[in-house]
């Protein structure tokens, strides 16, 4: 006769507690990981673990000398206990949604540095957001475009801000910006105090180069075939810093390097034809979850962009 769980049909508020338990030992790779996260001790955890076993009466992981695993029970469990997680917090976005005033979390991700000016429309929003809403929680993070993209599919995010050049099925690219994009190199650089006109195309194919990280639309591919690209940044913060060491060219949008083009730290290479347009896109899924809220987004993104 199969021995059955005794975990009854209706999960308890204990239950709950032991799997989260669980999730976040698988999560760290152990026992001894998961103390700082969990915030408990080893030992007090290798007892939570031995109660959702016994409560199940499956084995869910092996730990010894060769290590923390998960049993084939264990990884189902693990897999089960997400999705359940994932609908309690379903449930509690729709709740929430429900109510005369929106509350809870509004998260807004960037996949890069924004400039100044783009800072003074987003700081507007912000503005339109709180007086409209105070009772939301605002979130602004910066993310991988491919984070950003998974993160708003399984509605952890709201809205996003990152060029539109390769579109995802499911996400709607709303382009609100648009500005060229130059090759620059630092005054450290060889070419810093060459005249355009010595810079052929052998001697732009001779240095390292940054490629953007990133798929960019056909102008900007045409121009990425000229360089030597030796080096990889996403972010134009990160590939700023690269050009800026003196050992690499690479494209940025003038706004990003006006500063250092005042201070005469980094100069623009053939700025008629060596040049692309960067196409800044609101994005955000087509069926989320919270419609209230990524509509109060595209509305406040309208009225200041």
């Amino acid at each position: 006769m199969n021995k059955r769980s005794i975990i009854p049909k209706q999960v308890t508020e204990y239950d709950l507690r032991l799997l989260r338990i669980f999730k976040a030992v698988v999560e760290n790779g152990g026992f001894a990981a998961a103390e700082s996260e969990l915030g408990i001790t080893r030992s007090t955890i290798s007892v939570h673990m031995s109660n959702l076993e016994s409560r199940m009466k499956l084995k869910l992981c092996l730990r010894g000398r060769g290590g923390f695993s998960l049993t084939e029970d264990g990884q189902a469990v693990y897999y089960a206990s997400i999705e359940l997680f994932d609908s309690l917090n379903d449930f509690s976005l729709l709740v929430n949604s429900l109510g005369s005033e929106l509350s809870g979390e509004l998260v807004i991700l960037c996949a890069d540095q924004l400039d100044a000016a783009k800072q003074l429309k987003l700081a507007k929003i912000i503005q339109i957001i709180h007086d409209s809403c105070p009772n939301l929680h605002l979130v602004l993070d910066g993310e991988t475009i491919y984070n950003i993209e998974k993160l708003l599919l399984k509605d952890k995010a709201h809205i996003a801000l990152f060029p539109g050049y390769q579109q995802t099925e499911g996400l709607c690219y709303q382009p609100i910006y648009s500005e060229p994009i130059y090759l620059c190199c630092s005054k450290q650089h060889e070419f810093f105090n060459q005249v355009d006109t010595f810079i052929s195309e052998e001697k732009l194919s001779s240095v390292p180069a940054i490629h953007p990280g990133i798929d960019i639309d056909g102008s900007g591919r045409e121009q990425l075939k000229k360089l030597n690209l030796l080096a990889k940044a996403y972010q134009f913060d990160t590939r700023k810093a690269m050009i800026l060491s003196g050992r690499y060219i690479g494209y940025l949008p003038q706004s990003n390097i006006q500063q250092e083009l005042n201070n005469g730290d980094m100069r623009i290479i053939q700025p008629s034809s060596l040049t692309y347009q960067f196409n800044l896109s609101l994005v955000y899924k087509v069926h989320p979850k919270e419609v209230n809220k990524v509509d109060l987004l595209k509305e406040a993104f309208a009225k200041v962009f």
